[in-house]
């Protein structure tokens, strides 16, 4: 497999480090550490003596993330696990307060280009969609046991699909034919359950019910209000949190945990977005926006 520096291109890197400020004597946490390259720039910009700590809850992913950043020695120690679970594991690993949190959203190009994964319609694999493969249910689980009525609101609430209730319907009725366990079976169904008037012009019409089953299987908005109700806990008076969302549910959330939670100062009155020569070379940055937060004391 090629190197992770080779794979994926961190988002909006430099606007990340001119937010965070970091230091030398600082220690920090990437919650979505991916394939390092967040977690790589924050560690060259605290250098010599800046701390990192990643959270990784895809072993694929930690795996090159650790040989990426393997030079740095011990100023990085990886944690297996999700940015959910983040005040357990630091609270085990006895750290009191940290000095910046980075959590970046979005699914990783590992993840979207490991066509068994099943996060992407592009080619026929697995319905599976899990981003920590020790997770119990599948996306093919939830569309084989979920009622109608279940997927719906998956669909709509998660995915914000127009045509949920429509889609569901014709899901489930296919399912009674046969079970639905690949990728390009539910983007099928899904392209036969929309009116052709209806199709998007820009996505395929398949893209918010992937989005949907996704933000499901992994608990992706439960993760995020939690991890933003613990992180006052373990952030040291004048910290800052930077989140970088994809979608409109998430900047939602963020967007509104900063301005009612008295614990945090904003930052960032409107999200940061990529430049346009930053999405030329890029394009899947497209859709970021960076909401930052300093603690107060």
């Amino acid at each position: 497999m090629a190197p992770a520096s080779e794979i994926h291109t961190p988002v909006l890197a430099s606007e990340v480090l001119a937010c965070l400020q970091p230091r030398t004597s600082g220690l920090y946490v990437d919650g979505t550490l991916g394939l390092g390259g967040h977690g790589e720039a924050l560690l060259a910009a605290s250098a010599p003596a800046g701390r990192l700590i990643g959270f990784e809850w895809d072993h694929e992913a930690a795996d090159l993330a650790r040989r990426r950043l393997a030079p740095f020695g011990d100023r990085f120690f990886l944690v297996e696990a999700s940015y959910a679970d983040m005040r357990t594991e630091l609270q085990r690993l006895r750290i009191g307060k940290i000095d910046g949190l980075l959590v970046d959203l979005g699914v990783s190009s590992l993840q979207l280009d490991s066509m068994e994964r099943g996060f992407s319609f592009r080619a026929d694999a697995p319905l599976d969609m899990r981003m920590d493969r020790r997770l119990p249910r599948t996306a093919a689980d939830l569309v084989a046991t979920l009622s109608e009525e279940e997927l719906a609101d998956i669909f709509y609430h998660y995915g914000e699909e127009r045509q949920a209730r429509r889609i569901a319907r014709f899901l489930v009725r296919a399912r009674q034919e046969a079970p639905v366990t690949s990728t390009a079976r539910l983007a099928e169904i899904v392209a036969r359950a929309v009116p052709r008037r209806f199709h998007p012009r820009k996505i395929h019409v398949a893209t918010r019910v992937f989005q949907g089953l996704r933000i499901a299987v992994n608990r992706e908005l439960d993760n995020l209000v939690r991890l933003l109700q613990d992180a006052p806990s373990f952030l040291a008076p004048g910290a800052r949190i930077c989140i970088i969302t994809f979608h409109s549910l998430e900047d939602r959330i963020v967007k509104r945990a900063f301005g009612s939670d008295g614990a945090w100062q904003v930052i960032t009155r409107r999200p940061v977005e990529p430049s346009a020569e930053e999405i030329r070379a890029n394009p899947r940055a497209r859709s970021a926006r960076l909401r930052v937060a300093e603690r107060t004391a």
